[in-house]
């Protein structure tokens, strides 16, 4: 049965989203003892300690950051030439040199069942930058970010399946949405698919089901910063990452994707992705995604 739609405000835009969902109900600031009883959500601890504040954006006023309770993402991390990279990358943005001569593209695909504005899938495809202003080896910086889970990227392309992630996504932080129909499933194999436009297929991913691995609440935590400019100025976006199942394979042989000559496609290919250095399985996490702040790295004769 088709759930009902209603129209809401969204900063200056009108967007449609399911009556009597999260965004219907809460506007971005949910009451937490409320969602805890969602018995779909499970434990929200992690969220009570991360304040909500009413912050002016692009879009006006709004609640930040933005709550994913339940989420689980499939990521392919491909090794691609760093020439290619450099060439796609606005200056000064800069690779992470993982081998001579290479560098990283993470194809992520995600799949978001309860959060602030309401379930959505979305495709990241996105190059692993340096940090902002680091300096000396390439080599250490990558270990060090391995070690601490947290990473820079750059996004190059972010498709969604609902229009309030487009619009908040494009007018709020500027990144590269635009809507598409994608189907992620994680049973006993992964599988993933995106359409181009008008529905012909993209990419397929399929591999079988790593082993999971589940842990304590906030004891595997991790950070993704994506830097991207917002009106013409460089800003900074965190992801805030509480994993809870996951499983992780280095060069693993069984992953199968195809790529139908869609943009997604077009985009890995212009690249130069191809050898799977990992797959990154995550069956449950909860993230917490931040507004865009200014980057003052670049200020000294960057952008």
């Amino acid at each position: 049965m088709d759930r009902r739609i209603t129209q809401v405000e969204f900063g200056p835009h009108k967007v449609e989203v399911p009556e009597g969902g999260y965004y219907d109900r809460f506007r971005m600031n949910p009451d937490l003892d409320e969602v805890a009883r969602d018995p779909v959500v499970g434990n929200i601890d992690f969220f009570r300690r991360i304040p909500k504040q009413k912050i002016e954006s692009r879009v006006g006023p709004t609640w930040a950051p933005n709550f994913y309770y339940r989420t689980s993402n499939i990521q392919v991390l491909f090794v691609a030439p760093l020439s290619r990279l450099r060439a796609m990358l606005p200056t000064p943005l800069e690779p992470l040199r993982a081998f001579p001569g290479y560098g990283l593209v993470a194809l992520t695909f995600f799949s978001y069942a309860v959060c602030d504005n309401d379930p959505y899938d979305e495709v990241s495809v996105a190059v692993v930058i340096r940090r902002p202003g680091a300096r000396g080896s390439h080599a250490l910086e990558l270990l060090d970010a391995m070690r601490r889970r947290s990473f820079f990227a750059h996004v190059l392309a972010l498709p969604v399946t609902t229009e309030i992630a487009r619009v908040r996504g494009v007018y709020g932080y500027q990144l590269p949405k635009w809507r598409a129909d994608i189907d992620v499933s994680i049973g006993a194999d992964v599988r993933a698919t995106i359409a181009g436009p008008g529905g012909a297929p993209d990419l397929s991913l399929s591999a079988p089901l790593p082993a999971m691995r589940e842990v304590a609440p906030q004891s595997h935590m991790g950070t993704t910063t994506m830097i991207n400019r917002v009106d013409g100025q460089w800003h900074q976006a965190t992801v805030q990452t509480n994993t809870l199942a996951f499983a992780q394979r280095l060069f693993p042989r069984n992953v199968t994707l195809m790529r139908k000559g869609g943009p997604l496609s077009q985009l890995l290919d212009g690249l130069g992705a191809s050898t799977v250095m990992r797959l990154d399985v995550v069956k449950d996490a909860q993230l917490v995604l931040n507004l865009p702040t200014p980057l003052k790295a670049f200020d000294r004769g960057g952008a």
